[in-house]
């Protein structure tokens, strides 16, 4: 999407958007985006001095919420004023990653304290931060970083290696009052292990072999909800008649025929010819076809996967194009040949960030992150 017209947002736009089941208001342009700013590093050092959102609750000096979502990571993890965790986080919050849910500002904290440890020189460049939401409800953001730092102090898989490490990351927050109570966060870990050098398939064997069992697990599972019994998976129609480009429904229901009916030909209606992908462990696809194998080496993988979109929201207009933020999760088994070697029979849970840039109706751009190491962990674990 050109940058500028991001920064000078159609004249046709209208008030922001509520969506009944959705997470409130959707803005309408992009009069408040990061690249409204110029980028993160002009906000940092020149942000704004007034309010230009409601912000209830939020400290005076944050002008909106790109302000306060870039300000706040840069001050943390940065500045190393890790202590403002307890300012920003609830202390209830909920943060999911790839070790599942991390609950408590205590826990992010000490969280915090192993990464910066781990990698005292780390920097997060904010690359795209989609919001949506208001004062009431919350703000949601996606804030898309890219992670670099060497690692030359201990972490969770082992002496430091002195490597440097470029990772992406994929943080989907939720913040009402200066606190954020909800956080999911899609890191590449696949990709941090295998750039500190170690064994990919052997750690997630040892630390899948770490993971906690009470003893009662119980491996039986039934069959996915997008196949119940002999019947078959609807195929959703475009509307006949739209009124406008519906970014939920086209969203709905071309992941549901793509990856629920199997109806692969989806791809070439709703992907551009040059679509740019980035995804988890450094992949890097160009054009539809590519895009299309590595869907299809997922499904040969896990036969009888089924996904769900589990939150959605976006900013936009027609003119200008829209930026859209899609939480997702699929379960399937792995039954299938593929990168994670023979079948072993096991039941994997997945989930996964998506961004996306759509023009013209058609995706142009994803970055796709998905806990590619737990699924490894699920499936190595002996």
């Amino acid at each position: 999407m050109d940058e500028t017209k991001r920064k000078a947002p159609n004249s046709q736009a209208s008030e922001p958007i509520a969506i009944a089941n959705g997470p409130g208001i959707m803005p309408p342009d992009y009069s408040i985006s990061l690249a409204a700013k110029g980028g993160a590093d002009t906000l940092l050092r020149h942000p704004g001095a007034e309010r230009v959102q409601s912000m209830r609750g939020f400290e005076a000096t944050y002008s909106d919420i790109i302000d306060y979502i870039v300000r706040i990571t840069h001050r943390i993890w940065e500045e190393k004023d890790i202590g403002y965790i307890y300012d920003t986080y609830r202390h209830n919050s909920h943060v999911y990653d790839d070790y599942g849910l991390q609950y408590g500002n205590d826990k992010i904290v000490a969280d915090t304290v192993h990464t910066i440890n781990a990698f005292p020189d780390i920097r997060l460049y904010a690359d795209e931060i989609i919001w949506a939401g208001d004062d009431d409800i919350g703000y949601h953001t996606s804030h898309r970083t890219l992670i670099t730092g060497h690692n030359t102090g201990y972490s969770r898989y082992g002496p430091p290696t002195g490597r440097k490490v470029t990772l992406w990351c994929i943080a989907n927050c939720v913040s009402l009052e200066n606190e954020i109570f909800a956080e999911w966060v899609a890191y590449d870990t696949a990709n941090l292990v295998y750039q500190l050098g170690f064994d990919l398939r052997e750690m997630a064997r040892k630390l899948g072999n770490e993971l906690e069992d009470n003893g009662l697990m119980d491996p039986r599972f039934g069959e996915a909800e997008r196949l119940p019994g002999q019947d078959k998976p609807d195929y959703l129609e475009a509307p006949t008649k739209p009124n406008g480009f519906d970014v939920e429904e086209f969203i709905r229901r071309t992941w549901h025929n793509i990856w629920n009916r199997r109806s692969l030909r989806e791809v070439a209606r709703a992907y551009d010819q040059t679509l740019h992908f980035r995804g988890a462990t450094g992949r890097a696809f160009y054009g539809r076809g590519e895009y299309q194998s590595f869907i299809l080496s997922i499904m040969a993988m896990f036969p009888d996967l089924m996904l769900q979109i589990d939150d959605i929201y976006w900013m936009g207009n027609d003119a200008d194009g829209y930026l859209v933020s899609v939480r997702w999760s699929l379960i399937g088994t792995h039954r299938g040949n593929g990168i994670y070697g023979a079948p072993s029979g096991r039941r994997v849970n997945m989930w996964g960030i998506t961004q996306q840039e759509i023009t013209g109706g058609l995706v142009t751009k994803e970055w796709m992150l998905f806990n590619e190491f737990a699924v490894m962990q699920q499936i190595y674990r002996d």
